[in-house]
């Protein structure tokens, strides 16, 4: 049976006061309650008010300057190393990234050194070696290691595919 607590006036068979807490444990608890509303308005106006604003500024960080220009290559279709069995084609068409204008017109003139680079590399590639996203990212990041040699002291920034197809 839960026992009622004893007012603060009445005394006890022992003499004892109640169990009624003093008048500055009231204070500590206000105090305490007050703490911690101001670490959940802090909290809260971080989430609301500064986080979106450092989102914004890493997006800003993250956007392609407005200066980027593209060159695309022409559609190349080359046979895929598969050694005796039946062969398989794989058919590209790529976009290179550059930082500006000026940076494409001193590619154009070394075009055909591009599509060679590119040739001698996709004729060696499996078809292992494309399958699934990891083996796109990884040709994607040969072949822009190959546009660099070729076109060096210029750089393009990325190889886009805009469509790979293997046959």
């Amino acid at each position: 049976m839960a026992m009622k607590p004893k007012k603060a006036d009445a005394a006890g068979e022992d003499g004892e006061e109640g169990e009624v807490a003093p008048a500055g444990s009231k204070k500590k608890i206000v105090l305490i309650g007050a703490a911690l509303a101001l670490v959940v308005a802090g909290a809260g106006g971080w989430f609301f008010v500064l986080k979106p604003r450092a989102a914004a500024h890493q997006a800003e960080a993250v956007q392609p300057p407005s200066t980027v220009a593209f060159l695309d290559l022409p559609e190349m279709t080359v046979n895929l190393s598969v050694g005796q069995d039946r062969a398989q084609y794989l058919r590209v068409k790529v976009a290179l990234e550059v930082a500006d204008a000026k940076t494409a017109d001193q590619i154009k003139p070394v075009m055909p050194r591009v599509v060679d680079a590119f040739q001698l590399y996709l004729r060696e590639v499996r078809p292992s070696d494309i399958e699934g996203s990891a083996g796109i990212f990884r040709l994607r990041d040969e072949l822009t290691r190959r546009v660099n040699t070729a076109v060096h002291p210029a750089r393009v920034n990325a190889v886009l595919f805009r469509e790979i197809i293997v046959q």
